[in-house]
């Protein structure tokens, strides 16, 4: 990384950092933070470069021996001014959690035999890191070693402060500025338009507070973790939004710790802290699962009158129902047992939602992938400008795409005059489709956080205003703006077009779970007007599926370089061939002597072949309503998919490997070749290595996978 970036890059990086919280969280700095930025800029250049390097670095205590850094000359002169202004010192008793991160499993080793005796060398580090933490006084460890050759960064903690107040988030490091750089990482900017996050020092320390909490909890030791929840009774009591999210999430890790080390009363009093619908669901269950109904209920009963979210209000309702009333099961489990069932052939199982469609398009109805994508590009597009240009759009970082008013919840309140006049012109599609065209050929490629530029991101969001009822359209739409972040997700799978407009469907195979925000997100389609259903698919062994099995050979093996010399492809239904397609292709470039000894196939042959450009519109046709069938399926796949790429067209199908169904259903054979299958199955192949007569044979293997499929499925 460093070679493709410029010698002092991370300086850069450090002073755009420093500069942007000055600018926009000047009020969120108390005396200490002020007193690190004013010593830093006071400190040398080389100085300031090398407590960077170190700040950049794993770890908080280093060994100087180790210290390499070309570009910082004299590395000596930086050290010593460091240590001058007190940015580095010598480890103390304070610093010995980092002190032994530092060290080697060797010095480990020995200052453990040092201080306790005899130690295993077969110990790993962490298991003497937490020997010598639990059991060693820090003043008696500092005795053993020698410390003259180490130092401690100080000031890591006011670091990680101003840090978070630009990230958002606890971090030691500026990887991201350097992944920035090396285009690794994309930024936004709305101008210069950039919202602290944190409106008070009160709301950025509380925040900071449980922050760093939840990150020392990942890695902390159960007395570590006791520590935390001794200090909870003091915890300061949240003034701001993000400060109460995260100390939801401290207390239900510190309440799941709890309950898995069997403190279910200790885990009650945490879960209480919580104040989040995550929380209350964790602790009506424990309070369920310890027999305090009463107490159970009561939360069920307050979870349903003030409910946090609509569906915390499914969840409370639900369960009131089943423990506490005539109702036995969940309502994900009876949406799943009302739905429709559709039959879909068991090869095409690797993708459910693919599957639907094509069964649906042989309906005669139309359809799209939808899910989230679907509706995050509706509304990104259609509120592009309330999002990203207008004076109210702001973000809290440039390395954050999500415009703060989504975050906050602010957007409708700030925008809802603008809001209101963009969803009064659903009822005029033609004219929302103009207007969102202007954006896609506007700002196509620019950063944002909601929705992913492709070629085809309009299709399905123009087929739906060109569909949807717009009563219905801006009842979602509101909501969305209204809720972004409880809304953004949970959406159907599919949006089918057909004669009585827009449908939404879910769809759901054997084994899938049907989650509590999927089955709200129907509930709230309904409500709005829209037709939402689940699906559910059946895998069977359909006798009218149509396979073709098909073959190639080529000029070598797979990769560009290589091409297609002659493509041949059998069509199966009902378990007999109905049709054959064949076809020599000149590949357009040279072709081995070892390929022709090995195919037959000679450049003389190919000459006057057509080139595959001439026969791709044939073999669509060929293929249409096909599972693509091959003997090791990804090269024949793959070398068509390219052939298809470089005409600028794409090739899609299901596919079904004779390979690897011969390996699943018939065990145990030496080899899974195709002659060696054909062998051992007294299937003929005459012309090995040529396209057509290789077709065949792996048409015959696909009649013993099916015959075994069929039992399978049966049963």
């Amino acid at each position: 990384m460093a070679s493709e970036l410029p010698d002092f890059y991370y300086h850069d990086h450090f002073n755009e950092m420093l500069s942007f919280v000055c600018r926009h969280y000047r009020h969120a700095l108390d005396t200490d933070h002020e007193a690190f930025i004013g010593d830093f800029r006071r400190l040398g250049v080389a100085a300031q470069r090398l407590y960077i390097r170190l700040a950049n670095r794993r770890g908080r205590v280093f060994d100087t021996a180790k210290l390499h850094y070309p570009e910082i000359v004299p590395l000596n002169i930086a050290l010593r001014d460091l240590r001058a202004a007190d940015w580095i010192a010598a480890p103390t008793a304070d610093d010995y959690p980092h002190l032994l991160a530092c060290l080697t499993k060797g010095q480990l080793h020995a200052a453990a035999c040092a201080c306790l005796g005899g130690v295993s060398r077969s110990w790993k580090k962490a298991e003497l890191l937490e020997m010598l933490l639990n059991n060693v006084r820090p003043d008696v460890f500092l005795n053993t070693i020698d410390v003259a050759h180490l130092i401690v960064q100080r000031r890591g903690g006011t670091l990680g402060y101003l840090l978070y107040l630009y990230f958002g988030e606890t971090q030691d490091r500026l990887e991201k500025f350097a992944m920035r750089d090396l285009g690794l990482v994309r930024t936004h900017a709305i101008g210069d338009s950039f919202e602290p996050r944190f409106h008070s020092r009160e709301d950025a320390l509380q925040a900071w507070y449980f922050a760093i909490r939840i990150d020392q909890l990942t890695s902390a030791t159960s007395p570590q973790r006791d520590v935390m929840i001794d200090e909870a009774t003091a915890w300061p009591e949240p003034s701001c939004t993000v400060a109460a999210e995260l100390r939801s999430q401290l207390a239900q890790r510190l309440a799941r710790y709890l309950e898995d080390s069997g403190r279910d009363e200790d885990a009650v009093l945490m879960y209480e802290r919580g104040n989040s619908s995550a929380c209350d669901e964790r602790l009506i269950r424990l309070l369920l699962r310890n027999g305090q109904r009463d107490a159970a209920q009561s939360q069920l009963e307050r979870c349903i009158a003030t409910p946090r979210s609509e569906e915390e209000h499914l969840f409370a309702s639900d369960l009131l129902q089943r423990k506490f009333g005539s109702k036995r099961t969940a309502p994900v489990t009876d949406a799943l047992r009302e739905s429709e069932t559709i039959e879909i052939d068991e090869s095409q199982s690797g993708s459910a939602e693919h599957a639907a469609l094509a069964h649906f398009a042989r309906l005669g109805v139309s359809g799209f992938r939808a899910e989230n994508r679907l509706w995050r590009t509706l509304f990104g597009l259609l509120f592009w400008d309330e999002l990203f240009g207008s004076q109210s759009a702001t973000l809290h970082s440039p390395f954050e795409a999500m415009p703060a008013s989504l975050q906050s919840g602010s957007f409708y309140a700030d925008n809802e005059d603008r809001i209101h006049s963009r969803l009064a012109a659903l009822s005029q599609p033609a004219e929302v489709k103009r207007r969102m065209l202007q954006v896609v050929t506007r700002e196509y490629g620019r950063h944002n956080g909601i929705f992913r530029w492709h070629q085809a991101m309009t299709d399905a969001p123009f087929a739906l205003l060109d569909a949807a009822d717009p009563h219905a359209l801006r009842t979602m739409l509101e909501r969305m703006c209204r809720n972004y972040r409880d809304m953004h997700a949970g959406f159907p799978d599919l949006l089918l077009i057909d004669a009585n407009g827009c449908r939404f469907v879910e769809i759901k195979a054997d084994g899938d779970q049907l989650r509590r925000n999927q089955l709200l997100r129907l509930e709230q389609l309904r409500e709005a007007g829209f037709r939402a259903d689940i699906v559910r698919v059946r895998w069977v062994l359909d006798p009218t599926q149509i396979y073709a099995v098909v073959d190639v050979e080529t000029t070598g093996g797979a990769g560009e370089a290589h091409r297609i010399t002659e493509l041949a492809a059998v069509k199966v239904q009902h378990g007999r061939i109905v049709d054959r397609f064949q076809t020599l292709i000149n590949p357009q470039r040279r072709i081995p002597s070892t390929i022709t000894r090995l195919t037959g196939i000679s450049e003389a042959m190919v000459a006057d072949a057509p080139v595959f450009a001439d026969i791709a519109d044939e073999f669509s046709t060929f293929m249409q309503d096909s599972i693509f069938v091959a003997h090791n399926v990804s090269f024949d796949y793959g070398f068509i998919t390219r052939e298809f790429a470089r005409l600028g067209r794409p090739f899609r199908y299901p596919r079904l490997c004779t390979c690897s169904s011969m390996r699943k259903l018939f065990p145990g054979y030496q080899s899974y070749s195709l002659a060696a299958l054909c062998e051992n199955h007294a299937i003929p192949l005459r012309r090995h290595h040529r396209a057509l007569c290789d077709a065949e044979a792996a048409a015959e293997l696909l009649f013993l996978i099916n015959e075994k499929r069929s039992g399978i499925v049966a049963r």
